[in-house]
């Protein structure tokens, strides 16, 4: 999916440093009665793995918090970085590893912050036709064809895995292939396996069948990486962060009870985008669950990190990536601004 670009794709940082130059919108608090507009911006199109943000809106929670909410798709999730780093957007949801990427590109006072770790668990796979001898096991990839976009977050975390499972980075050989063709490729079998985000493989799931393919999921692999997470202007933070509590506490319970019954939020991201089928939405949230609610979320709740964990995450990044400076983990994320974590707990 194209939104899972990191920085890179888009060149140099220096090529950015206009995309931020821009004023900060700042959402001022709202005069009684009236509401705080803010504008979101998603990572990418309106599926089942952002339902809860509809409900949310649908069910009026974010005017419930005095917030006047627009939500708009998005085109990556660095794009979702320069949107919010701009001023354009106030928030959105992008991929941590980027963050990492775009601050140590642009050191100094980060413009853009983590508030709420959406993804737990990135949900970066490989899948593999049975057929062609791929399993569950990394090392059957060796030798075969993977299908992936020429620059894409799952693609470029390989590497983790490769030395997480002490295998050759040029294990197999990449196919360069446009993001909408891999599940063709996959099909008429000119590929033996393709790199996903795990929930938006559901497409392919629609026209295989899942028993003749094999997942490969990177975290079994060994890799421990955070996805995408909900980003704020540090403007915003600074100014009116009760602005982004008030948020954070509306989507926090619209995923919590999308959590108890996805049904609503699926009809809600419907009500936005009518095209869309309600039954491979539902089976989408049902894998992107898995990586919402992932184990650590028994102990700290949804929307928390712990730290030596997402520390881990920019030693890594930056040395696969190649960065010359390492952000540091507490310019990353602020977590002052989540709701109590009695309210942010569900059955992992």
């Amino acid at each position: 999916m194209q939104r899972r670009l990191f920085l890179s794709s888009l060149g140099s940082a220096a090529a950015l440093s206009t995309s931020f130059a821009a004023p900060q919108l700042r959402a001022q608090p709202a005069a009684p009665g009236r509401l705080t507009p803010l504008k979101f911006t998603l990572d990418f199109r309106i599926t089942g793995q952002t339902a809860p943000f509809f409900l949310a809106q649908s069910r009026g929670y974010y005017r419930d918090e005095g917030l006047d909410v627009s939500i708009d798709v998005g085109s990556g999730s660095v794009a979702s970085i320069t949107r919010i780093a701009s001023g354009v957007y106030q928030m959105g949801l992008g991929d941590i590893s980027s963050l990492v990427e775009f601050n140590a590109q642009n050191p100094g006072t980060p413009v853009v912050q983590a508030v709420y770790q959406y993804y737990n668990r990135a949900p970066f796979v490989i899948i593999g036709r049975k057929d062609r001898g791929v399993t569950t096991d990394f090392r059957s990839l060796a030798g075969k064809k993977v299908a992936a976009a020429a620059v894409e977050a799952t693609r470029r975390a390989w590497p983790m895995v490769a030395r997480k499972q002490g295998l050759a980075p040029d294990l197999f050989a990449w196919a360069t292939t446009d993001f909408n063709a891999r599940d063709n490729v996959m099909v008429r079998g000119d590929v033996d396996a393709a790199t996903y985000f795990h929930d938006s493989a559901v497409s392919l799931f629609a026209r295989m069948k899942p028993e003749d393919l094999s997942v490969l999921e990177f975290s079994r692999g060994g890799v421990d990486l955070y996805g995408n997470a909900i980003l704020a202007s540090s403007n915003l933070i600074a100014q009116n962060p009760q602005v982004v509590a008030a948020f954070l506490r509306a989507t926090n319970r619209a995923i919590v009870e999308t959590f108890a019954d996805p049904g609503p939020s699926i009809a809600a991201a419907k009500q936005r985008e009518p095209f869309l089928d309600e039954k491979v939405e539902a089976a989408r949230w049902a894998i992107t669950a898995r990586y919402v609610g992932a184990s650590d979320t028994r102990s700290h709740g949804l929307g928390d990190i712990r730290r030596l964990l997402l520390e881990r995450q920019v030693d890594e990044v930056a040395e696969v990536f190649g960065l010359k400076a390492k952000p540091a983990a507490s310019s990353l994320f602020d977590g002052s601004m989540l709701p109590p974590r009695a309210q942010r707990m569900v059955a992992a």
